[in-house]
């Protein structure tokens, strides 16, 4: 028997699918972005079609090359978002009117190059861009010191006696703070970090829209914490960068996004660039050539400065035998550590 004082509430549920589309283009991580009518950028996404697409996967290709050109190659499944508030926009979505909720499925694709994108809308962003804390190639970036962990601290600060240890410690972690080690892989923790104590755009335009008392703090002005995207789509970035920088350490993905051909260094700084901070490079060149992952090819490159650099190639045969295995990748240390 039903409980007399329970009613039940149909909810239009909609279905997104996204994609990030990650290559290294010159030592410098990019994802495939779209504009938006108000030029705005996102992800690319759209609708799922349980009519015509098939399967989820089959859908993000379609939106991809409808909305870029750009055809997809690898791709793994992220994540579902639906927190609501933080939803893609409805208007892009419904279909037969509007949606109460908006279910997001994100997709991680690798490759090996930055396409030509003919669709106008389209358009490669490097991904610290919008991340610009998460680059530490060239040392700690100052905004961490001058803004981030400043207001972080004022956020831990303004909490009740209950809360402070809980967000002290979140804070720590997410950040390697007090002694703890940077870990690059919590990529979207530091994000979600940043935008519960109203340190993005977003948080601010999120609220907003939902009617909410804005966040403590000072408003960012402009990009000074990273360029907004539209919705969750920065979110489900940090998401991609995340899966992707520990994913290196226990799959050999990273050769879905290399050359045919290429040197160790140049895989290096492709390593490098994703995991955001620099290794010595005699332990990394000696791990790959441990790793049964690369061959020689006999041939040198033309382009290095200085002494002519070895090419090497993808070795398909170790790569089957090793198919669960990764990069040797140290933690990154801190100068003064």
């Amino acid at each position: 028997m039903k409980n007399p004082r329970t009613r039940s509430i149909a909810t239009n549920v909609a279905v997104a699918l996204n994609a990030v589309l990650a290559v290294v283009d010159d030592e410098r991580p990019k994802a495939l972005c779209v504009r938006t009518g108000e030029g705005d950028l996102g992800l690319p996404y759209g609708p799922f079609d349980p009519e015509r697409h098939r399967t989820f996967e089959i859908g993000v290709r379609e939106w991809v090359e409808r909305q870029t050109n750009v055809s997809l190659g690898y791709v793994e499944q992220l994540y579902t978002f639906g927190d609501k508030g933080r939803e893609a926009p409805v208007a892009a979505l419904a279909s037969g009117g509007a949606s109460d909720r908006i279910l997001s499925v994100g997709y991680l694709a690798l490759a090996q190059e930055a396409a030509a994108v003919l669709a106008e809308e389209a358009v490669w962003r490097e991904w610290y861009s919008f991340f610009p804390w998460e680059d530490w190639r060239g040392g700690e970036p100052k905004l961490l010191r001058e803004r981030i962990i400043p207001a972080l601290e004022d956020w831990v600060s303004g909490a009740s006696d209950k809360q402070k240890t809980a967000r002290r410690r979140r804070a720590n972690i997410a950040f390697g703070l007090e002694g703890l080690a940077w870990e690059e892989e919590r990529t979207l923790d530091r994000y979600e970090l940043m935008y519960e104590a109203g340190l993005v755009i977003e948080a601010w335009r999120d609220r907003k829209g939902a009617q909410l008392d804005p966040p403590m703090g000072t408003k960012p002005q402009g990009n000074e914490t990273g360029a907004p995207m539209i919705s969750d789509h920065r979110r489900m970035l940090a998401t991609a960068i995340g899966r992707l920088r520990g994913k290196l350490k226990y799959r050999p993905v990273i050769f879905e996004m290399t050359p045919p051909q290429f040197t160790l260094l140049a895989l290096q700084r492709t390593v490098e660039a994703i995991v955001g901070f620099e290794f010595h490079k005699q332990n990394f060149r000696r791990s790959v050539e441990k790793s049964g992952f690369v061959t020689p090819t006999g041939g040198t490159s033309q382009d290095a400065g200085g002494r002519p650099a070895a090419l090497f190639r993808v070795d398909r045969e170790g790569l089957r035998d090793r198919a669960a295995a990764g990069l040797t990748i140290p933690r990154m240390r801190r100068i003064d550590d």
